[in-house]
């Protein structure tokens, strides 16, 4: 039985065409975070106004950044809803099993909603929220941030344009870097779906999944199959001389690869994943307090072949839409260089482009003597934000939709962003039980 609408005093937006978008944060970690800062750099379009977290330290940074007052800084969702706080919509970052119960709260009072990815953790919860939002007449954005990156844009825009014809077919690789997969994936708070709920192809390659349902415009995928496993990172593994933790009893800690103190101490990599267990500290940043953590209770001082972690290092989706194109995802954990890769491959041309490049190819064949095939180069733009500028796009396209101004071609509204979720979740029954997974049509 679904939930009766709960009453709100919110103020319909908006309430000038000139006014900020006053925004909730629900959830206060990095992405979301990242995405409330777009009201630090655009101040006459969004505003920060109200922040509920569990979490004292993250509360009370989140507020002091935003100049949000005490009275609008809550423990929980709940708290916010019953309190009813002048706001117009409502970014919610909270973690992954988090996601759907926080959301449901929001949407039933009435609020329109940018919500971190992954939507959920499982095809029941995906569409209670669908149900919700259509029941109470919600506007959902999901935090698919890579449509918004210029790199994925221009391919779509061209495809748009029939630059290459009907698409035939579509490959793509998400390569994660061995520091990366340490850190979020092996020592990190998405190392183990008993724990987290997600697996890694859902907490990691939903992006992914997302961007090949969108490229094909709305057509329905149909039949999944996939393969995968962790191989590399077990214990019976483990190189000799590997101990518990990097920095207390490992004889070969100079030479890895893997070191804690290589990644975390000396080039400083994934501070706000690694440091979070001694944030409050007020020497937090003295190399002295985050040895010491790495040495004991800090899970980011872990040798990687000796954690609990139990998703995935590698894995591939393969996918056949109802229209017959095919398209394959390649999740590689562990690479020496991070980026992403894509070829599509249409009746008269294709495009490829690797992400950290740069650029895109668009090839078109040429049987002319000599020739074989044109090739255009095209430059993309340097991005500085993350996901390659997608983050500041997606809260920007956010503003305009809730403004009732006329979305871009990126946006991630919730009906629109299903079938890449339903593909990660027929892709991990899949493999688990070696057979190809028929999805429904929505």
């Amino acid at each position: 039985m679904q939930a009766e609408r709960v009453q709100t005093v919110k103020t319909e937006f908006p309430r000038n065409a000139d006014d900020p978008l006053r925004v909730a944060v629900v959830g206060a970690g990095s992405r979301a975070m990242n995405y409330s800062a777009f009201a630090l750099r655009e101040p006459s379009l969004m505003k920060v106004v109200a922040v509920a977290e569990p979490d004292e330290y993250r509360r009370v940074k989140a507020a002091q950044e935003h100049s949000i007052p005490e009275t609008c800084c809550f423990a929980s969702v709940q708290e916010m809803m019953a309190r009813h706080p002048d706001f117009d919509a409502v970014i919610n970052g909270t973690m992954d099993a988090d996601h759907v119960p926080t959301s449901l709260p929001i949407l039933q009072a009435g609020y329109n909603l940018l919500l971190e990815k992954p939507i959920s953790l499982n095809k029941k919860d995906l569409f209670q929220l669908y149900d919700a939002a259509r029941q109470y007449g919600n506007k959902v954005m999901i935090c698919h941030v890579l449509r918004y990156a210029p790199f994925y844009v221009e391919i779509k825009k061209r495809i748009l344009a029939g630059d290459i014809g009907e698409v035939i077919s579509l490959q793509t690789e998400e390569n994660v870097s061995y520091h990366h997969l340490a850190a979020a994936y092996i020592r990190g708070k998405w190392n183990n779906s008993d724990v987290c709920g997600s697996k890694i192809l859902m907490a990691k390659c939903c992006h992914d999944l997302d961007i090949l349902t969108w490229l094909k415009s709305g057509i329905a995928p149909r039949y999944i199959s996939s393969f995968g496993g962790l191989k590399q990172f077990r214990a019976e593994r483990a190189p000799a001389g590997s101990g518990q933790r990097c920095l207390a009893d490992c004889q070969i800690e100079s030479n890895c690869p893997y070191s804690a103190r290589k990644h975390y101490l000396d080039s400083g990599l994934w501070p706000k994943y690694a440091w979070r267990s001694i944030e409050q500290l007020e020497d937090k940043d003295s190399e002295v307090v985050k040895t010491k953590s790495l040495c004991s209770d800090n899970p980011f001082g872990r040798c990687v072949w000796h954690c609990d972690n139990n998703v995935e290092d590698h894995q591939c989706v393969m996918i056949e839409f109802e229209d017959g194109t095919t398209a394959v995802h390649t999740l590689n954990g562990g690479t020496a260089k991070p980026c992403r890769v894509i070829h599509v491959i249409g009746t008269r041309g294709e495009i490829y482009g690797i992400t950290e490049d740069q650029c895109l190819m668009v090839r078109h064949p040429d049987p002319r003597k000599g020739h074989e095939f044109s090739e255009e180069k095209v430059l993309i733009p340097e991005a500085a934000e993350e996901h390659g500028g997608g983050d500041c796009r997606l809260v920007a396209d956010f503003v305009r939709t809730m403004k009732g101004q006329q979305p871009s071609v990126s946006c991630t509204e919730l009906a629109d962003s299903i079938y890449g979720h339903l593909i990660g979740f027929a892709a991990e029954e899949a493999m688990r039980d070696r057979k190809v997974v028929e999805i429904s049509k929505i």
